[in-house]
């Protein structure tokens, strides 16, 4: 991937964000968050890896689907084909009659949940958070895409070991730099090569997300900015859009890298520009250290300009003014919504709306942590993205635009 470089001269759009109310000459304060990641950290050990088939008995046994609700089954049918939401991960028994038809443990579904999840008709991604914790194989992610039907998009996170610029504790303490921070070949063997290979066209969005970054990082954010675009520009070319055994050409058939930060100070013109000469997706990422999803927006409007031209894809992590601890106390088993966010809910339905009109994939995660029950906040996600597609076909085009695809 080739771009043109920016002059470190030309200071006038890179130190200031596109939210209007934040300094991004200055790095944000700290959360408390204890890791880099917090709100994937904890559930690394509830994501196994997939193993072979078990010995014959009650292990064996394979995990049912819930009986989706005649609700569900009318949202599902009136969402676009290429608008997904998921979860992240899917190992939670507080899930119990709404994915799963009976109770197992988060071992047992860890292992064989995916295949039930899969077959929920609202649930057509899921997010692979334990390769943010250490390297899968592609025999890893070949049983994962075995598991799920076709259609059906993988958002995976790249490995820590390439984003994280610091080496962590157990807890999440730094102790000393990364020395693989950004580094395009370890990124691309251990992450990009068998990510694809593995996955093959069920992959969606491969998001490398940065855990909150260090001072001496943030103090020189042109910089940053350059290395970055540098580390895209030496991954690999990805696949180009095209159908595959069993689906029709779809928009949502190529796979995307995307770009998710931690930092608010970063998102400026400058990176946006960046991300856009590289065909790199910017994430909305919506968690405490993050602006709400309208002032995202405007990143994504600076990116593809009056029209989407590229996938949405969005990561719901955590509810506003929580900490990753405090939400999991509150919300847990995460068998219903405790805290919903009707605001946030409506401002994605409308954006997600927006990108399906215009023929664009639609990648939207949600953790148990935004609302209480992930799949629950699928379900009203859905149904208000059925409703503002709805609308937004009925209104007459603009200034001579053409009609919005059906």
């Amino acid at each position: 991937m080739s771009a043109s470089k920016d002059s470190r001269d030309s200071k006038d759009d890179s130190q200031f964000d596109l939210f209007g109310g934040m300094d991004a000459g200055l790095p944000q304060p700290a959360s408390g968050e204890a890791g880099p990641d917090s709100p994937d950290r904890p559930a690394a050990a509830a994501e196994p890896a997939p193993t072979a088939e078990p010995k014959r008995g009650r292990r064996a046994r394979a995990v049912l689907a819930a009986t989706p609700s005649p609700d569900v089954l009318d949202w599902a049918q009136a969402l676009p084909p290429h608008v997904h939401l998921g979860t992240s991960s899917w190992s939670f028994p507080g899930w119990e009659g709404i994915v799963y038809g009976e109770a197992y443990s988060d071992s047992k579904l860890a292992r064989d949940g995916l295949a039930a999840y899969g077959a929920h008709p609202l649930l057509r991604t899921v997010s692979i958070d334990r390769s943010f914790y250490a390297p899968l194989s592609v025999a890893d992610y070949l049983r994962y895409a075995q598991q799920v039907p076709d259609g059906f998009r993988f958002v995976v996170k790249a490995p820590a070991s390439v984003t994280d610029a610091t080496l962590r504790a157990e807890r999440g303490e730094p102790i000393a730099e990364n020395p693989c921070f950004l580094d395009a070949r370890l990124a691309t063997d251990e992450f990009v090569t068998p990510c694809l290979e593995g996955l093959g066209a069920k992959a969606g969005s491969l998001v490398f997300q940065f855990p909150p970054l260090p001072d001496r990082i943030l103090a020189d954010p042109i910089a940053f900015v350059e290395r970055l675009g540098a580390f895209f520009d030496a991954l690999p070319r990805l696949p180009a859009s095209g159908p595959h055994a069993g689906e029709a050409t779809s928009p949502s058939a190529a796979p995307c890298y995307a770009l998710e930060i931690r930092d608010a100070c970063l998102l400026t013109p400058r990176l946006i520009r960046m991300l856009r000469e590289r065909g790199v997706r910017y994430c909305v990422g919506l968690h405490a250290r993050m602006p709400d999803p309208l002032r995202q927006a405007a990143a994504l409007a600076l990116l593809d300009g009056d029209t989407p031209c590229g996938p949405l894809i969005v990561r719901w992590s955590l509810h506003g003014g929580f900490k990753y601890e405090q939400a999991k106390a509150k919300y847990e088993p995460f068998n219903r919504l405790v805290d919903e966010d009707p605001a946030t809910r409506s401002a994605l339905a409308e954006l997600a709306a927006r990108y399906a009109i215009a023929g664009q994939p639609v990648l939207i995660v949600a953790n148990n942590k935004a609302e209480g029950s992930a799949p629950l906040t699928c379900a009203g996600l859905a149904r208000e993205i059925a409703a503002a597609c709805a609308r937004l076909r009925e209104e007459p085009p603009a200034d001579g635009a053409p009609a919005a695809a059906a």
